[in-house]
């Protein structure tokens, strides 16, 4: 086929993965964003409580989202090689895993107030965020078993349960969170506690969900042992880690910087983490259209490496770049546009608060490009299975560059919430062009694919004859 045209049939592929998970990933942050403009219009103190907790749940998160994303290029790339049949059995030992870790997650954020204070968080937010914390823990190992279902979906090219169940949750939760929050019909106002538990319920009800939707449709027939009782397999279940564990180390890496400056905002009082957390609100909206696009070509990626299609992996690579420099364009338009009215709705009367997070958000502008390009290139590497170079280049990027810039401007200079906002651009854009290089590399300095995926299809990485070391 002509490559313009396979280019054309590419975007028009990508879209349509595309669209429901950007959807979905949108509705996902609907629930930081539905939590957010209640809190604030509870109070200010109840707001702030709920940026540095959501901030440390957001740590637990990503340990579970990332080593979860494992699960994705691995059926993806079973589907492209023809070994469907080896996916039950893989999907059983990804539910031990998740299960695992939702309930690690759920002890280490029960009893996370010891670290806000060695931080040095105010006590006064400590008190509410600890609320929120205790409130959402019990829906940890719901949220893994969620996303290691939703994986699996993803990776056979089924993006639509991300978009159903993400819209469901946000339908269920805006009632639910405002009755707990408020109080009313019997039930007292729980504040930054209910705010937790309203989360945690509707993680319950959107993985009982999804569960019976595969287990009831009919494209997913082959999958009717899936609930056959299999003891835990450590070598399946190792093969996982050892491509989850450095996709989560990588978002801890980017996703722990914003993480700190949430804490470090706690130093300078209760107005700027509230306008923080109403900046970093919009920007992680924003951020669900490359994150969507990601997750795509992960998959589009990952079914052509299976089918050994080197010209494939270029074309998908090429179309998400396409489609990633038309959202991030919407979404600095947007910021641009719109800073001023959309701070003052989540903060309505706030002034300070709207004043200061107008600033955030116009900042956050700044970085859209290098957020999207480095989201996108991170995702192609994922459906390599291409994750510990990637793990060391994030790592220098935000640790090495962007959090030495935030500390310098935010506090040797003065400058306050805007010098720690300074430090993402720093960040993001060293990983975009650092991710860039690597995805480069790989799929047009020396591409040629040397061997077809193992049955287990937990291979470790992708490997390139002569593309420098293993990652």
């Amino acid at each position: 086929m002509p490559a313009p045209r396979r280019l054309r049939n590419e975007l028009r592929e990508l879209g349509r993965l595309a669209v429901p998970l950007i959807c979905g990933q949108l509705a996902m942050v609907g629930t930081s964003v539905i939590d957010t403009v209640l809190a604030g219009r509870h109070s200010t103190e109840t707001l702030a409580g709920v940026a540095i907790g959501a901030a440390t749940w957001n740590l637990a998160f990503m340990v579970i989202a990332g080593t979860l994303l494992a699960i994705s290029p691995s059926v993806a790339q079973l589907i492209g090689s023809g070994q469907r049949e080896s996916i039950p059995s893989l999907l059983r030992q990804a539910f031990w895993l998740a299960l695992a870790l939702g309930l690690l997650a759920a002890l280490a954020v029960w009893f996370a107030a010891p670290l806000l204070h060695w931080v040095g968080v105010a006590p006064a937010v400590i008190e509410q965020s600890e609320l929120f914390l205790r409130g959402i823990a019990p829906g940890a190992p719901a949220l893994a078993l969620y996303f290691g279902l939703r994986g699996f979906s993803e990776g056979t090219g089924h993006t639509i349960p991300a978009l159903i169940f993400g819209l469901a949750g946000l339908i269920v939760l805006l009632p639910l969170a405002s009755w707990l929050i408020f109080g009313g019909y019997g039930m007292p106002s729980l504040g930054a506690y209910g705010c937790g538990l309203a989360t945690a319920i509707v993680a319950w009800l959107q993985f009982g969900g999804l569960l019976l939707y595969v287990m009831r449709r009919s494209r997913f027939h082959w999958l009717q042992p899936l609930l056959k009782l299999e003891k835990p397999d450590l070598q399946a279940i190792g093969g996982l880690l050892v491509v989850g564990l450095p996709i989560a180390f990588a978002l801890l890496m980017e996703g722990g910087m914003f993480i700190a400056v949430s804490w470090l905002m706690g130093r300078l009082g209760t107005l700027a983490v509230a306008a923080h957390q109403v900046a970093i609100n919009v920007a992680s909206i924003a951020f669900m259209l490359p994150l969507g696009l990601a997750m795509a070509v992960t998959v589009r990626v990952g079914q052509a490496r299976g089918r050994g299609d080197r010209q494939g992996l270029r074309v998908a690579a090429l179309a998400a770049l396409v489609l990633c420099l038309l959202c991030q364009a919407i979404s600095f338009s947007a910021m641009v546009l719109a800073a001023q009215p959309i701070a003052g709705w989540y903060a309505p009367g706030q002034t300070e608060v709207i004043a200061l997070a107008t600033q955030l958000i116009a900042l956050a502008a700044v970085f859209q490009l290098s957020d999207g390009l480095q989201a996108v290139a991170a995702g192609a590497l994922r459906g390599l299975k291409d994750t510990r170079v990637p793990m060391l280049l994030t790592a220098l990027a935000y640790w090495g560059i962007g959090m030495p810039v935030a500390w310098w401007l935010g506090f040797e200079r003065e400058m306050g919430p805007r010098g720690l906002w300074i430090g993402f651009i720093f960040g993001l854009s060293a990983a975009a062009v650092m991710l860039m290089t690597r995805a480069w590399l790989l799929l047009w300095r020396n591409p040629r694919i040397v061997g077809a995926p193992q049955q287990s299809g937990l291979e470790p990485e992708a490997h390139f004859e002569g593309s420098g070391p293993r990652a």
